[in-house]
């Protein structure tokens, strides 16, 4: 009996070890910061380098965990979106914290497409205009609103969510991310230009070769710069 009780302890340890794993975030720092080392190597990238040599304290400076570049909107797109990511690449703060940001702005009319994190949970908060906004579960259920200014909505880590203005001024959203490399598969460009064999969307989607043929031109980078 002992032998047997011992033996299920050790699987639900075992178990809750593994489910712990599974749900952690980003691993935790075992400093107060890191302000990583100018890089030596071009190939090297601050979003999966939680590893980087780190400055000496004495070499850090307030300025290292200040952040001005989200103060006006980046460049809109043709389609009216704009988006400013901020992670260790641009603002070395945020290294080893397991957080990132991103503003983003909407033309009336423009949208986010659906897309998702793979690597993180998103808020977002409304700092200006009318955007209606929402997430789709794993049993394929919207949880859609028209948000106003000042409010903030949740999208939990690897769901598929989106945006869309239906204000008639600029929409402005500010979000933080738990994961300082959260990122990001736009459904679209996942499914039509990624190459994924034609025939296979053709039976997926009940669509023409012709119509796969459109979305691809559209959505897959090569052949967009083709055209």
């Amino acid at each position: 009996m002992e032998a047997n009780t011992l033996f299920f302890l050790k699987a639900l340890l075992l178990l809750c070890f593994n489910v712990c794993f599974t749900l952690a975030s980003d691993p935790d720092p075992i400093q107060d910061f890191c302000i990583p080392k100018p890089m030596t190597s071009p190939h090297h990238d601050h979003h999966f380098s939680t590893n980087l040599p780190c400055k000496n304290s004495s070499e850090v400076t307030t300025e290292d965990f200040v952040f001005s570049g989200l103060k006006t909107a980046g460049n809109f797109t043709e389609t009216g979106f704009a988006t400013l990511p901020v992670s260790p690449t641009n603002f070395p703060g945020l290294n080893t914290l397991g957080l990132s940001f991103v503003r983003a702005d909407l033309k009336p009319g423009s949208i986010n497409p659906p897309h998702y994190h793979p690597r993180a949970t998103e808020v977002a908060h409304l700092v200006k205009g009318r955007v209606y906004s929402g997430f789709v579960d794993s049993n394929n259920k919207v949880y859609a609103k028209v948000m106003e200014e000042g409010e903030m909505m949740v999208y939990p880590k690897g769901l598929v969510h989106f945006q869309m203005n239906v204000g008639d001024v600029t929409a402005t959203i500010l979000a933080g991310l738990n994961s300082q490399s959260p990122g990001i598969q736009k459904i679209p460009s996942v499914v039509f230009g990624s190459g994924i064999n034609e025939e296979l969307l053709m039976k997926a989607f009940g669509m023409s070769i012709k119509q796969i043929g459109t979305l691809k031109k559209r959505f897959d980078p090569v052949m967009s710069n083709e055209h």
